[in-house]
Parts: C-alpha cells; sequence; structure tokens
C-alpha cells in the first residue's frame, strides 16, 4: 500500500463515529485489540488496557502490528465510521475523511 509509507513511523489513533456505526462487527473481527462491539450493539475503540472506550469520539493508540489490521477495518466498514489520524497533527489518513 503507497499510503501507508506516508505514515510509517508516526504516531496514529483511532476513533469510531458511533453516530454511524451500523453494528456490523468487521472491525472487531480485522482487529478484536482495538474494537469491541458493546451490549448496544455498537462498535467502540478499546484502550491500551484493553478498557472500552465509550465517552463520544474517545481515541485509542493504533499499536504499529495492528495498523494493516485497523486500516483493513477502516476500508471495509459499511458504515464508514472509523476514523485514523496522525496524533501529532490530528489529520485524518484513513477513513471517510482522508484525503
Amino acid at each position: 500500500m503507497q499510503q501507508e509509507a506516508g505514515v510509517v513511523g508516526e504516531a496514529l489513533e483511532v476513533w469510531i463515529d458511533q453516530d454511524l456505526c451500523t453494528g456490523d462487527g468487521i472491525c472487531a473481527q480485522y482487529a478484536p485489540e482495538v474494537f469491541e462491539l458493546d451490549i448496544d450493539g455498537l462498535a467502540y475503540v478499546k484502550s491500551p488496557q484493553d478498557e472500552l472506550l465509550q465517552e463520544q469520539g474517545a481515541t485509542t493508540p493504533v499499536p504499529l502490528p495492528l495498523l494493516t489490521d485497523v486500516i483493513d477495518s477502516a476500508k471495509e466498514c459499511p458504515g464508514e465510521c472509523i476514523h485514523v489520524r496522525r496524533v501529532s497533527d490530528r489529520t485524518e489518513v484513513y477513513g471517510p475523511d482522508a484525503g
């Protein structure tokens, strides 16, 4: 993937817009260490300590070994609600608002 080369070595974070989440769970299948479906049927990100982060707009770091899985989740998500952005300037690099 050419785009991945542009973010190698940069700290990334991911968040989910629950207002757009369809609850398909594709993200949790790709990267269960990062995403989880809650009892409400919506997906949320998890903290590095494996805690479900249910606050609106909550972000979690993207672990480098899971970068491809997180990116694939954003690409395959039918709700287009997964946003991956650089921590340094909060620019979205993968997801519906990526330039």
